[in-house]
């Protein structure tokens, strides 16, 4: 059974990165495949099908679709535009570096629905291509998402398994690692596409002329909107306390204001088909597939080796987690990963290994930066590239991997330069 899950997932990779057939199509093949062969019954597939990431996808965009109709992400866009002097590259740095606060203290997912919409208003406005602007937000979510408790679901796992790992301890530890990360990114992004980071002086004077509150449509809607957004956003905060999951508290927000909204059927309808279907498949498709590589045992294979071969010794586990993490989170979702290292690592402290403090950092590092390799590697990654497809613009998977491999390998570098100097020498 192992080999043939091996292979499913190998061929199902392959055909995602050639791009001949629509990824959703090809992670919904394999995920019947492994089901039809047995290696997966049909309860065992849902058990590995993360509703709480599919909850808050759907709710999110929900949200972010009846809130597009009052004319906020125009408005912020051009607020955005006018403190940046509708200057192309302080504008890139401006939506790189809101994206990564918002993905520290919101999460990753939630952030890029917010900001793409936001992007493509800018963008247009300014003839720009946004291309540049799309990649470095995926960077600046998973980079951001690192730096905090609640900004990735790895570190969520890793802080609810090690209650000594506060949400003050991860921003002591990765913040300033991940503040690094941004600013070396942000000037390897304008360095890059400087060439596609022009536009014309007649479109600056137009766009710094314009009356930002003019473009707000719908201000009784936008009330609700924001009330409703302000609402949900205090239960992601809050969720340490309250300890209602993130998807309960987007769907809840989402119908709650199609409810304030007037809940008509035009309004549901149109809400609805701002959710992009395709993507959750994939991610349904996906969830399965890397399911039958945990039930076959593969994955958990791969971490007890991982393991072994450092022999317990701290200094060699940490590098090990942090770059193994680091691969393997950049071609399968790192929520499995995550899931298979924590016992692990529990059970290193059982062996008498005393400081493991490093090793959870490491592994947070790793699964956080490592979902910048490729197209596949994060939730927020293929978000945008839904995000983008609707609007006419291909993020392929070569095209994005081309930019984002180098730069996680980079980011991955300067964590272990980070991890070995703070906590190793």
């Amino acid at each position: 059974m192992e080999v043939l899950a091996a292979t499913v997932f190998v061929l199902m990779y392959a055909v995602i990165v050639s791009e001949k057939i629509h990824r959703t199509v090809v992670a919904m093949l394999g995920a019947v495949i492994m089901m039809l062969s047995g290696i997966l019954s049909i309860d065992t597939a849902l058990h590995h099908v993360d509703f709480n990431t599919l909850g808050l996808l759907v709710g999110m965009m929900i949200l972010v679709g009846v809130t597009s109709h009052t004319g906020l992400f125009d408005f912020v866009a051009i607020w955005a535009a006018k403190k940046a002097n509708a200057e192309p590259k302080k504008l890139l740095t401006y939506l790189a570096i809101i994206t990564a606060v918002f993905s520290a203290f919101l999460d990753n997912v939630t952030t890029v629905l917010l900001m793409v919409p936001v992007t493509f208003s800018i963008t247009q406005k300014l003839h720009l291509k946004p291309m540049p602007f799309l990649l470095t937000q995926i960077l600046a979510s998973n980079i951001g998402g690192t730096a905090t408790l609640i900004g990735d679901p790895p570190n969520i796992m890793i802080g609810s398994a090690v209650k000594e790992l506060t949400f003050m301890a991860f921003i002591e530890n990765l913040a300033p690692i991940a503040i690094i990360n941004m600013i070396i990114v942000i000037f390897i992004m304008e360095f890059v596409y400087k060439n596609s980071l022009k536009t014309k002086p007649e479109l600056q004077a137009e766009v710094m002329s314009m009356d930002a509150s003019k473009a707000l449509k719908d201000r009784k809607l936008l009330r609700r909107a924001l009330f409703v957004l302000g609402l949900t956003i205090l239960g992601f905060f809050t969720h340490s306390m309250t300890h209602i999951e993130s998807s309960l508290m987007a769907l809840t927000g989402a119908f709650l204001l199609l409810l304030l909204a007037g809940g008509s059927h035009h309004l549901v309808e149109s809400a609805m088909k701002s959710v992009e279907w395709a993507t959750i498949f994939f991610f349904i498709g996906l969830f399965i597939a890397v399911g039958g590589l945990i039930e076959t045992g593969i994955i958990g294979s791969l971490a007890q080796k991982a393991v072994e071969l450092t022999g317990g010794d701290v200094t060699m586990t940490s590098l090990l987690v942090l770059w193994l993490s680091a691969i393997v989170s950049s071609v399968l979702d790192n929520i499995p990963f995550v899931a298979t290292m924590i016992p692990l690592i529990q059970n290193m402290g059982a062996m008498g290994v005393s400081n493991l403090d490093p090793v959870w950092w490491s592994l947070a590092l790793g699964a956080c930066l490592g979902g910048n390799g490729t197209l596949v590697g994060a939730s927020a990654n293929l978000i945008v590239a839904g995000l983008a497809a609707e609007r006419g613009v291909n993020i392929t998977f070569i095209k994005y991997f081309k930019v984002g491999f180098p730069v996680m390998l980079l980011t991955i570098v300067l964590s272990t330069v980070y991890v070995y100097l703070r906590y190793l020498l």
